[in-house]
């Protein structure tokens, strides 16, 4: 995947996001809910450490496709 590509994920899981959580912003999600938006939120970490990644790669002189998706363990558990 490309930086256009990951990009284009990212946006595509924000609005899928975003239309989960409008929908039932007044009674909650169903725990079936709850689980895609926690996948949905996964994925965007992901996503978003990919890039980095890639930028990071490329801004030291390496090559960003040897950049890889790290475990959802890895990204989920960065400090912020």
């Amino acid at each position: 995947m490309d930086d256009k590509q990951i990009v284009d994920r990212i946006g595509h899981l924000a609005d899928e996001e975003r239309r989960l959580e409008e929908a039932h912003s007044s009674d909650g999600l169903s725990d079936e809910e709850q689980e895609k938006l926690h996948a949905i939120e996964v994925s965007l970490d992901q996503c978003w450490d990919l890039l980095r990644q890639r930028r990071a790669r490329r801004n030291a002189g390496q090559d960003p496709d040897e950049a890889e998706v790290r475990p959802a363990s890895t990204v989920e558990n960065y400090r912020q």
